[in-house]
């Protein structure tokens, strides 16, 4: 998945990040045919992306903007209060009425799909203003939980995103440092307003977070990564200065202290938590699952339909998992009993050891170098930066996805990053491994993003705007790709992780629906989720925990996948002969992400201009 930590920075329009300066130069989409583009909207474009950056410090650093004269940005970070949250929600509303004063109707094709794809999202996002709890603009309905909240977010933005090359860079870091005992108090009053609005997580979430919180309040503030990232890269730069004594001091006398007022507010909620998983017993829980359907899967499909997909596709591939796994001498049992015994088997799966998780992601590095070789056969346009594998943090993993993605920065300083959650190898046996890997990193997330930031047909206001089931529906496009481009023609044990794959995403339809419409238990929601994949009962309770906290999400996936492939389809079958599998996908990510109504659009734009240029 790609890592939507970095769009809640800014609860305005589920925005990410970019890097240059505030000078970057506005890349123009090429014009589709309509005559020029419109100026009206370029600078609309313009304006709101500045805007955007110039409102949120986690932004500016994960783009790579917070130098030049945004350098002050990145001694900040964003104090999440309810004046603060106001104030993005006018600069949406502001940018919708703005927008609609366009005159679209005189647009070009192209800069009508980009006012289409703009209007989409702003609308998305202030639909769920009307709930009065939860993140703007994201269907995470808890504020921190065992998936999220600063004290999951913030240590590893500041490792990972923070760069560290000069004393400057230093000096913010121990401001930042600072500002997150802020963030943690304002982050803790507003969920104290939920609490009191009677939203407060099940059980199991609130038990887990608060365990998540004392094991590192537990840990001594010389020994966090606050302290150990500032500690070895200014080291590592030769930068002079006590700075880990004067971090240890902040996070001693500041961040734990703020850390145990939010961990004694969790604590004091646990009485009053019910274990029912979903949110339609929350105040107006109804209509915020309704609005995170909307939101996530960009299409008008109820709860009732993808509930129905979700069962329809998981019979069919539980079929075509069924006839794979005979073909390999795999017949007794149910097909999830047969996978699950794949996972039993020690061949099948790393030990759980520091020194084979080592191996572990060396391996998926000559994965990646393997799959790289078979991109041209796709692409015609393929991604100058780079991407690194690295494992989730321990301190964080037991709350984390099973894997993710961050993107590179835009001038290309910090690469791309694919997390893989190694809490326990049993979740990772070694014949899913390659299909994680091509979701992730290519041709998956991160050559769909960095084409995205690198293309000069992207305004780059659309790397701040953010399409789930776009990005998540090509990363399991992009599993389907690995298999067409022959990944697993060698390894039919790893083609049954492909398809245990395309299984998950399915389930995942029916478990979110089950449990935020159909009023499923989590326990319910595992047992059906572990008798359908497969899976270890620990991924599955994670995997199942987090789409309790997050409802929607999970169905990004599999209704963005079969867009995908449906629109592909179409476009093969009325070309015909004049199909271009390259020119496809060229097409498709060029202008960035887009609502999934749109896309199709785009790709029957793309139809029209082949056969009239046969023609």
């Amino acid at each position: 998945m790609i890592d939507r930590r970095r769009f809640l920075s800014s609860a305005s329009a589920g925005v990410a990040a970019v890097s240059a300066g505030p000078a970057l130069a506005r890349v123009s989409a090429p014009n589709a045919g309509n005559g020029a583009g419109d100026p009206a909207l370029a600078a609309f474009m313009d304006k709101y992306f500045e805007s955007q950056v110039d409102a949120s410090p986690e932004t500016a650093t994960q783009l790579g903007l917070d130098k030049g004269a945004r350098a002050a940005l990145k001694s900040r970070l964003t104090i999440p209060t309810r004046e603060q949250e106001e104030k993005d929600r006018a600069r949406v509303r502001a940018a919708r009425a703005e927008l609609g004063g366009l005159n679209r109707a005189a647009m070009n094709a192209q800069d009508a799909i980009h006012y289409d794809t703009i209007a989409a999202n702003l609308d998305a996002v202030i639909k769920t203003f009307s709930i009065p709890y939860g993140q703007g603009g994201w269907p995470q309905v808890y504020r921190v939980s065992q998936g999220g909240g600063a004290y999951l977010n913030t240590g590893d933005f500041l490792d990972n995103q923070h760069t560290i090359a000069t004393q400057a860079d230093a000096e913010a870091y121990v401001s930042r440092v600072n500002d997150f005992a802020d963030v943690l108090a304002a982050e803790t009053d507003r969920v104290l307003e939920d609490f009191a609005l009677g939203v407060i997580p099940p059980d199991f979430i609130l038990k887990k977070t608060i365990g998540l919180q004392a094991g590192m309040l537990g840990t001594a503030a010389g020994e966090s990564t606050l302290v150990q990232s500032i500690v070895r890269r200014t080291r590592e730069k030769s930068i002079p200065g006590d700075w880990g004594a004067r971090v240890e001091k902040l996070v001693s006398s500041r961040v734990y202290p703020a850390l145990q007022r939010q961990n004694d507010a969790l604590k004091a909620a646990l009485p009053k938590a019910g274990h029912e998983a979903s949110v339609a017993r929350l105040p107006q829980g109804a209509q915020y699952y309704a609005n995170s359907l909307n939101y996530i899967t960009t299409t008008r499909m109820t709860a009732e339909e993808i509930h129905r997909v979700g069962l329809e596709q998981v019979a069919d591939l539980t079929a075509r998992s069924d006839a794979l796994l005979k073909s390999q001498g795999y017949s007794q049992g149910t097909v999830g009993e047969r996978m699950a015994a794949l996972v039993a088997n020690p061949a099948n799966v790393y030990p759980n050891t520091d020194e084979a998780k080592v191996e572990l992601i060396a391996h998926l590095n000559e994965q990646m170098a393997a799959m790289q070789a078979l991109l041209p056969k796709a692409f015609g346009r393929l991604p100058k930066s780079s991407v690194e594998i690295k494992r989730v943090p321990p301190e964080i993993q037991e709350g984390a996805s099973q894997g993710y993605y961050n993107s590179p920065s835009l001038d290309g300083s910090r690469p791309g990053i694919y997390w893989i959650n190694l809490t326990d190898t049993a979740n990772w046996p070694k014949f899913g491994l390659p299909t994680l890997t091509y979701h992730e990193a290519i041709p998956g997330h991160h050559l769909q993003i960095a084409l995205q930031q690198e293309s000069a047909a992207a305004p780059k206001l659309m790397n701040l705007i953010f399409f789930s089931s776009y990005g998540e529906g090509w990363g399991l496009y992009a599993e389907q790709l690995a298999d067409e481009l022959g990944a697993y023609d060698n390894d039919p044990l790893g083609r049954v992780g492909f398809y245990q794959s395309l299984l998950f995403r399915a389930v995942r339809l029916v478990v979110d629906t089950g449990i935020h419409f159909k009023g499923w238990s989590r326990e319910q929601a595992i047992r059906y989720f572990i008798e359908n994949t497969g899976r270890a009962e620990g991924g599955a309770t994670s995997e199942v925990e987090r789409y309790c906290s997050w409802p929607g999400q999970a169905c990004a996936y599999k209704v963005g996948h079969n867009e995908w492939v449906r629109l592909r389809e179409k476009a093969r079958k009325t070309l015909g002969p004049r199909f271009d599998l390259r020119g496809f996908h060229d097409m498709a990510l060029a202008g960035g992400g887009m609502p999934l109504t749109v896309l199709e659009r785009v790709v029957d734009n793309w139809i029209l201009a082949h056969k009239a240029s046969a023609a």
